[in-house]
């Protein structure tokens, strides 16, 4: 078997191509593990979220009921609106 030019040329070739389709199936596959760790983080932030709201709530319930009135009761309102909307999604 005598190795020429065109042989080199074509083992170059089949070389380079199979490097490039690894290197998609890689950088797909390095994609994905982004994107599931971005779900993971958003859900770990909704959650905060979530407790953080609960909080607040909580923080005005107890100014209504020390007597402020006006803005709290709005204030109080609006997030039992927003949490009611989205415990039925």
């Amino acid at each position: 078997m005598e190795i020429t030019s065109d042989t080199v040329i074509t083992a170059a070739a089949i070389i380079a191509a199979l490097g490039v389709i690894f290197g998609v199936i890689f950088a797909v596959y390095r994609w994905y593990l982004k994107q599931e760790k971005q779900d993971k983080d958003i859900a770990e932030i909704k959650d905060e979220q979530s407790i953080l709201t609960c909080g607040v709530l909580a923080c005005l319930k107890g100014l209504k009921e020390q007597g402020c009135d006006g803005p709290v009761t709005e204030a109080i309102i609006q997030i039992e609106k927003h949490l009611n909307k989205q415990a039925h999604k």
